[in-house]
């Protein structure tokens, strides 16, 4: 069975819920508080496997950090690689208002702590069937890239939080990118993320580009395929972890061998469930739940 390793972010995430946010010089009064796991790469290996998908995380967490291993390891998770730095456990501040729009500051702590060599280890039993996906929360990211085309596999980047232009040369190292409106326009270095991606089509014609529209759904180009899949409707109470649900089931879904529509279509009804729940991990529906309701 074909595996994924995610060089992933670990975090604790510190969620208030506030009535807007808050001005300069100003002290406002939360809501609601919760605290619980999170980071794009923990979320993204947690969607992973409830999709279905065998994951192995690579990373780096502090000592205070060992609950959410044990978080990833009861999910069915390998976390052989996710190692304990000499460090805090990276951390998230998340604001979020009653519309379910959040603001997000991190402290990147341990995630910074991923060397290319902690890398390479970690891949050592990789087949050629199996993928590489990382994000832009940890370091190391070029770096573990190249060390994953080394060995062949296919690479998926979520570039988030956003890549400045320059950095745009690691995609020659990427199959899949997936990007929303905001990511795609700093890659392309435009202000229009439609004009960015016929920019980012044209200068790497190889590349697969998933681009997520928001309420608009999501796109697919491709070298030969282009295809547009609707978003889903949903009460929106909380958007935080709806881009990882995306992108942890789109890539379970092509692991399976779905088409890029179908894989688009099941990535939507998941992010269209987890918009519908409070928290970021508690947020990521199981594969299930999607089976049960139709999907």
């Amino acid at each position: 069975m074909s595996r994924v390793f995610n060089l992933g972010s670990v975090n604790i995430d510190h969620v208030y819920r506030m009535p807007r946010l808050a001005r300069p010089g100003e002290t406002l009064s939360s809501l609601g508080y919760a605290r619980g796991p999170g980071g794009k790469g923990f979320n993204q290996s947690l969607a992973l496997a409830r999709a279905g998908a065998s994951v192995s995380h690579i990373g780096f967490i502090g000592e205070d950090g060992a609950w959410l291993r044990d978080f990833l390891s009861a999910e069915g998770v390998d976390c052989a690689g996710l190692g304990v730095a000499d460090d805090a456990t990276g951390h998230a501040i998340i604001q979020v208002l009653p519309g379910g729009e959040n603001s997000i500051f991190l402290h990147a702590g341990a995630n910074r702590h991923a060397t290319r060599e902690s890398v390479r280890a970690a891949l050592a039993g990789a087949q050629a069937d199996d993928w590489f996906l990382c994000q832009n929360e940890t370091s190391a990211v070029a770096e573990s890239l190249e060390e994953a085309r080394k060995l062949g596999i296919k690479t998926a980047l979520n570039a988030a939080p956003a890549l400045d232009p320059k950095c745009a040369a690691i995609l020659h190292n990427v199959d899949l990118l997936v990007v929303n409106e905001s990511e795609a326009a700093a890659l392309g270095g435009l202000s229009s993320p439609t004009e960015a991606l016929a920019k980012l089509r044209s200068d790497f014609p190889a590349l697969n580009i998933v681009l997520t529209l928001g309420a608009e759904g999501a796109i697919w180009s491709g070298p030969q395929i282009r295809e547009k899949s609707p978003a889903v409707p949903a009460d929106v109470v909380d958007t935080t972890a709806a881009g990882d649900t995306f992108t942890g089931y789109l890539l379970a879904a092509l692991m399976r061998g779905s088409c890029p529509l179908v894989a688009l279509a099941l990535a939507n009804r998941a992010a269209s469930i987890a918009v519908s729940r409070a928290g970021a991990a508690a947020s990521i529906p199981f594969l299930r739940e999607l089976e049960a309701r139709g999907a």
